[in-house]
């Protein structure tokens, strides 16, 4: 008998807030925020999370899960919240812990306001910080441009630079649009030049309020599924991948049988919750608008808002069956994509994930007997978590292989 669809994402309960809304110290033509009309807070200037606001989402955050907490701290741009602002986060996270919880804190930054003392304070409390680069600076100042129209790369890269010598654990976060979809390897081997090993890289697309077509810096279906595949040839490596890619490994998880650690190849919404400047809920971070509105910290609570009839509703959007996508090989894989991308009824990068997902078939399977094998030999020789991993990548095995197939 087939068990009954859960109402909502369980995977891990995890917060994204916005300590300041979508305000932002950067101009990014191709930012999602600009000129929303359906931001709820586009009239409402210098936001910035109350203490009051702030005690109640760490109390009740740090409830959600006795063993793990999780906090990602986005935008706009969080580090106009103030260094002192994340000093009274990781007090209250200290005061509401619970013995024995791990708490886990993301930081997501373009890094421009980044100084020693930032650098001290994340590394102290361990921050995961991702940094927003999209490659070398003929591309990346193309579109991540200053309010002044100044450039920015150089100003990123002097903060990677100083985030290295605090030795803070840092991953990079790449748009991919019009321009930059056209060279995946140059970007891939410029980050791993600078010796970055964990990488994400986010199609741009976005459509035109008025006409609903892509914008002109968009990427295409096609561009992406060449891009996509591309890449892939680069990264495999003959099977000795020398980077993570958030998505490759993602994908790699449900050829594993795993559960995906990425929402949009999940079955459902709904695995976390959008936390506005003052306290509003929201499902997900594309759908900050009044008609997705889950209700407000001060008269609901995190626990509350996670079982909502709301929050059901927006979850179950994802799994609405779709006849092109349940025919389709690959469903098991991408679990329709993410909404984000319905365009017209249909997902617009659905070519490109075909594409992709048929041409890396061969080698993924390839990856995954490697897996299964290193597995193996890890039960038959007793190999720990902080050994050497088998694979001879040099890393220890909970960082490798042991991550895999964990």
């Amino acid at each position: 008998m087939k068990e009954p669809m859960p109402k909502v994402n369980n995977v891990q309960l995890s917060l994204l807030i916005k300590p300041v809304s979508g305000e932002c110290n950067l101009h990014c033509s191709y930012c999602f925020y600009h000129e929303r009309p359906t931001d709820p807070y586009r009239t409402t200037h210098h936001r910035l999370m109350s203490r009051d606001v702030l005690n109640m989402l760490i109390q009740q955050g740090m409830a959600l899960n006795r063993e793990h907490a999780a906090f990602g701290w986005q935008g706009g741009e969080p580090t106009l919240a103030g260094l002192e602002f994340f000093q009274e986060v990781v007090a209250l996270q200290q005061r509401y812990g619970h013995k024995g919880q791990v708490v886990s804190n993301g930081l997501q930054t373009n890094g421009l306001l980044l100084d020693a003392s930032w650098a001290r304070f994340l590394r102290e409390y361990r921050f995961l910080v991702g940094i927003s680069l999209d490659g070398p600076a003929m591309w990346h100042d193309k579109y991540r441009r200053t309010r002044q129209d100044k450039p920015t790369q150089e100003q990123v890269l002097a903060s990677l630079r100083l985030l290295r010598r605090y030795e803070v654990e840092t991953n990079i976060l790449a748009v991919i649009n019009h321009d930059t979809v056209q060279h995946p390897v140059e970007i891939y081997e410029y980050f791993l030049n600078l010796g970055f090993r964990y990488l994400q890289f986010i199609p741009c697309v976005e459509f035109d309020r008025v006409t609903g077509q892509p914008t002109e810096f968009s990427v295409t279906a096609e561009q992406f599924g060449e891009f996509l595949c591309t890449l892939f040839d680069r990264w495999y490596n003959r099977g000795n991948p020398e980077a993570s890619i958030r998505d490759f490994d993602a994908i790699l998880a449900g050829h594993l049988g795993q559960p995906s650690p990425m929402c949009c190849y999940q079955t459902l919404c709904g695995s976390y919750l959008v936390v506005e400047y003052n306290g509003d809920l929201y499902p997900c971070d594309f759908y900050v608008q009044e008609d997705q509105r889950i209700g407000n910290l001060a008269e609901l609570s995190l626990q509350t808002a996670f079982t909502s009839p709301l929050l059901e509703q927006f979850a179950a959007i994802k799994a609405e069956p779709r006849p092109e996508c349940t025919a389709c090989a690959w469903y098991v894989l991408c679990q329709q994509g993410c909404p984000r991308f319905l365009n017209q009824g249909r997902h617009y990068l659905c070519q490109a994930y075909q594409r992709f997902l048929a041409y890396s078939q061969p080698a993924y399977l390839t990856l995954v007997a490697q897996i299964e094998n290193r597995q193996a030999e890890q039960h038959a020789v007793g190999i720990g978590r902080n050994d050497p991993c088998p694979c001879g990548s040099g890393r220890k095995f909970k960082q490798c292989c042991g991550r895999r197939a964990a």
